[in-house]
């Protein structure tokens, strides 16, 4: 859990990951809802489109990873930046009510959602009572 008192600035460098490639790789904020039949990411992507992201599963482990390359107004120098371009990475471990080969991702302005549709067998139904 992220504590409210630090700053985006602050933020940014804390999710940084340091590696030995020359672009840093940053952990992408999520926010994770869920109800009796799924679990839904939506994690926040800067610059990323749907042709440089990848999600994908393997050993009840999802992955999602981006690249995001921002290039100015045509015509323009780029003079300041908020935040930095570079690669997103972010590893999940999945419970087994999750049904991997049912899984959904799309991407729209920078935001990666994806869906996990929770097994049949696992979603919580109610027992009727009988006399």
């Amino acid at each position: 859990m992220t504590d409210s008192r630090i700053t985006n600035r602050e933020k940014q460098e804390v999710q940084k990951v340091h590696t030995p490639e020359t672009q840093p790789i940053y952990v992408p904020y999520v926010d994770i809802s869920e109800n009796k039949e799924r679990i839904r990411l939506l994690a926040d992507m800067p610059g990323v489109d749907q042709n440089s992201v990848d999600v994908t599963v393997e050993n009840n482990v999802l992955t999602i990873e981006g690249r995001a390359h921002i290039d100015g107004p045509e015509g323009c120098q780029l003079v300041g930046r908020e935040y930095g371009t570079g690669k997103y990475r972010r590893d999940f471990t999945l419970a087994d009510t999750v049904d991997t080969a049912a899984i959904k991702a799309r991407v729209n302005q920078g935001v990666l959602e994806v869906t996990l549709p929770k097994r049949e067998a696992a979603r919580t139904r109610k027992i009727s009572i009988t006399n």
